[in-house]
């Protein structure tokens, strides 16, 4: 039974880009609490925390975002780079720096990510068309010439609505 538990967040952990999520929660995790001092280092710090908790909060939910909609890792890895670089000016330095770096670095490895796909082995052609019928391909050989391009058609003329020529 862990076995299987062991295999099922492995599998889980791969599906999608985890360590970016991680590593983005953990930036707007630091950004957000070094604000949150004691009241009275609060009161004295005035508006300027505000900033500092929403792009925390923010990044948390990108970071979250991240992890459980994975098709949208490339915008909040864009966004989550923004916002840590917004935070180096906008935040008691983005978190004493450490915010920023985890953030930017975080952001990239979610842009970065794709998901996983079967390799396949060399040599094997690629997976047919599924409604296709395989006895009406003919099989192409390794001896057999490649067919001759067809010509691409001339350009044609750029139409212009106000009547200028190109």
């Amino acid at each position: 039974m862990l076995l299987s538990r062991r295999q099922r967040w492995r599998r889980w952990r791969r599906s999608r880009p985890f360590w970016g999520g991680l590593l983005a929660i953990l930036a707007g995790a630091w950004i957000c609490v070094l604000p949150l001092a004691p009241l009275k280092v609060m009161l004295q710090q005035g508006v300027a925390g505000i900033p500092s908790v929403l792009m925390g909060i923010v990044m948390v939910v990108l970071g979250l975002t991240a992890w459980f909609s994975p098709s949208q890792r490339a915008l909040a890895g864009v966004l989550t780079t923004l916002i840590a670089t917004a935070a180096l000016v906008l935040s008691n330095l983005g978190g004493f720096l450490i915010g920023t770096l985890l953030g930017i670095l975080g952001g990239g490895l979610m842009f970065a990510w794709q998901p996983y796909t079967a390799r396949r082995a060399a040599g094997t052609a690629p997976p047919a068309d599924p409604g296709a019928d395989p006895a009406a391909v003919p099989a192409a050989s390794a001896a057999d010439p490649a067919p001759p391009r067809a010509a691409s058609p001339p350009p044609t003329p750029h139409s212009d609505p106000q009547g200028a020529q190109p």
